[in-house]
């Protein structure tokens, strides 16, 4: 377990699995929420920290380099299959590490200036949002809205606990390809205060109360898209703490912080596109 606690206060804290992705050559490579957020957020300046569960085997320092991290020690490491095709894409769950809540948070970790929970495989405590009273709380809910089958084939849920834990967020950012139907949108916009949904190639939609904001995206090359949703959510909370909640602003910013990601194969390559794009700026 690597566990480094800062003394000071944590500008990021992401909550989730970091997992294992299955690579179509029979390697493997760092996945999850918490990989592509919280990496994202120390490779832009800030005090990043991670609370996670994984075996004890995971290589946590090769995986979150420069983060702080707790990692809840379980069985299995979640462990995920990413198909794409001309359809879209397949997830396939193979293994999933242990449940974490708010008594798994480190002392001093409860007032981060962000707390993202970005469940990956429905192993988060929704509820841990309570936890955090002065802290812009942003949630990535897809992991909440999962099931799985005996195969493992992952498919999007109606969720039960939607408009008891939605309003508890700042900001609620999932991807068009998570809502069941049309009907979902009108319910999850009823229940939170900021949404932004996701739209691949078509950009990001914001709601925020009667106001909608569409933002497209910038025309790349896409090579891998892995990540990009974790890594706009991350992009989009910074930049709306950075400009006192300017939600449109974000979304541009985060558009384009996603759409050099896709240009680029691997976690590391991505951020350093990224970064190298936020210089040109």
């Amino acid at each position: 377990m690597l566990e480094s606690y800062p003394m000071k206060r944590i500008d990021y804290l992401v909550v989730g699995h970091v997992c294992r992705d299955l690579l179509p050559d029979g390697g493997t490579t760092v996945g999850g929420t918490v990989s592509y957020s919280g990496r994202l957020a120390h490779a832009l300046g800030y005090e990043a920290a991670v609370l996670t569960s994984t075996a004890p085997d995971y290589d946590m320092n090769e995986a979150l380099p420069g983060l702080h991290v707790h990692n809840v020690h379980a069985e299995n490491s979640t462990t995920f299959s990413n198909i794409y095709t001309s359809e879209g894409r397949t997830q396939i769950v193979h293994a999933v590490a242990n449940n974490l809540s708010s008594d798994d948070l480190p002392e001093g970790w409860l007032n981060p200036r962000i707390a993202h929970l970005g469940p990956l495989v429905n192993r988060v405590d929704p509820y841990m949002a309570d936890s955090f009273t002065d802290s812009i709380i942003g949630m990535t809910p897809q992991g909440w809205m999962r099931r799985w089958k005996e195969d493992g084939r992952v498919y999007a849920k109606h969720w039960d606990l939607a408009e008891v834990i939605l309003p508890k967020a700042d900001a609620v950012i999932l991807s068009q390809e998570d809502l069941l139907d049309d009907e979902m949108l009108v319910q999850f916009r009823k229940y939170t205060k900021l949404l932004v949904m996701t739209r691949g190639w078509g950009g990001c939609t914001i709601f925020q109360g009667e106001d909608i904001c569409h933002i497209p995206a910038p025309d790349v090359e896409e090579v891998e898209p892995t990540g990009a949703g974790d890594i706009f959510a991350t992009a989009f909370l910074l930049q709306y703490l950075e400009t006192d909640g300017d939600a449109c602003e974000a979304g541009r910013f985060a558009n384009h912080v996603a759409s050099q990601s896709v240009t680029q194969i691997g976690l590391d390559t991505k951020l350093v596109r990224i970064k190298a794009s936020l210089e040109e700026r």
